[in-house]
């Protein structure tokens, strides 16, 4: 019997086909599914579906039962909780951006499944992330963009830690999409035509101020100004939640023209609203360093690097500037630089390191 590897199932095309190249490869395979939703209705876990609602789970079993390989669901509500859904509510209190999937992947889909799945005697942890793993030449491991740039998923991936990956295994990150779906279609997979989950799983509707609110207990002032960058109050606005830096619609200001949110200030619960060049800066601080194909950046640095997911990244030299904080300056501005976002520094499509966007 081969190496016993327990792989993530979303009940998704990219984590079942992951299942069966593993097996193919002669892995000793055991799906699971983390149960991640909280304590709602039945009828309302079915309609959040996300990526591990119920209709998530009936998926990976009988994608499971068909590629012959056990099947469990592991309960992982309190974790998610505490690091992706109380995070996500404290970081939009503060007047930051917070990217929950990649708080989800640290905290919840490699800490806390890894560890039990040590536990129970497994030697590696799989998903179906479009990501590759590699070993340097240094002995570190570092993630190499996937073979297909539309859906690589590094970005969201960059601050694992070098013991997580060293047990990580990402099979799907040698396709792209369509052959992913091409083989689902040809092992008979009931998965094969499913589409891609888009929305944060725990807010289906999209409706983040809401979800805050219902969460922050009170906590959440519901008015507040929009201001110029010198102060002068143009209006109203509806509570710092509903905003993000370079927002241009949903503003309801009669401006004559488009403008945009350039910065948020949680301590006067003011929007301050700006032109459009006002959104691009050549520049951004970051901390909640992690490095990844590098030990350490103590020196000046060339790299390309994401400020965003879909962003296609820009050259840019990093500076250290404290124990845990780096300065990034850009060969050409970039847009809507957000706090609580990550940026990821990559070279030759591995990643060096990222952070936290703070100003």
């Amino acid at each position: 019997m081969g190496k016993k590897v327990v792989v993530g199932m979303s009940g998704g095309v990219d984590s079942s086909v992951a299942a069966f190249l593993l097996k193919q490869q002669g892995y000793d395979v055991i799906g699971v599914t983390m149960q991640i939703w909280q304590d709602e209705k039945n009828e309302q876990i079915e309609a959040n579906g996300g990526c591990c609602g119920l209709s998530a789970v009936d998926d990976a079993r009988r994608v499971a039962g068909m590629l012959d390989i056990p099947y469990y669901v592991m309960n992982f509500k309190k974790e998610f909780k505490e690091n992706v859904m109380d995070y996500f509510v404290e970081e939009y209190l503060h007047g930051r951006t917070p990217n929950p999937c990649i708080a989800c992947n640290r905290f919840v889909k490699w800490e806390s499944l890894l560890q039990r799945s040590l536990s129970l005697g497994a030697d590696y942890i799989a998903t179906g992330h479009y990501a590759r793993i590699d070993r340097l030449s240094n002995g570190r491991y570092s993630l190499k963009t996937s073979v297909t740039s539309t859906k690589d998923q590094t970005y969201a991936l960059y601050n694992l830690t070098q013991e997580q990956l060293s047990k990580t295994l990402m099979p799907v990150g040698e396709y792209c999409k369509e052959e992913i779906r091409e083989i689902a279609v040809r092992e008979g997979l009931p998965v094969a035509h499913k589409k891609d989950s888009q929305e944060i799983c725990f807010i289906p509707d999209n409706d983040y101020a809401s979800f805050i609110e219902k969460e922050a207990g009170g906590r959440v002032h519901q008015k507040g100004n929009f201001v110029t960058k010198d102060g002068i109050i143009l209006g109203q606005h509806k509570g710092i939640t509903h905003y993000t830096i370079g927002q241009r619609k949903g503003l309801n200001l009669a401006m004559g023209h488009p403008v945009f949110v350039t910065q948020i200030r949680p301590d006067t619960d003011e929007v301050v609203i700006g032109e459009n060049e006002d959104v691009f800066t050549n520049e951004l601080i970051c901390e909640h360093l992690n490095f990844m194909a590098v030990e350490d950046i103590s020196h000046t640095y060339r790299a390309l690097v994401k400020i965003r997911y879909s962003h296609k990244g820009e050259m840019a030299t990093l500076y250290r500037i404290d124990k845990d904080k780096m300065r990034c300056v850009f060969d050409k501005p970039v847009r809507a630089v957000t706090p609580g976002q990550a940026v990821v520094f990559y070279e030759d499509g591995y990643i060096l390191g990222g952070g936290t966007i703070v100003k």
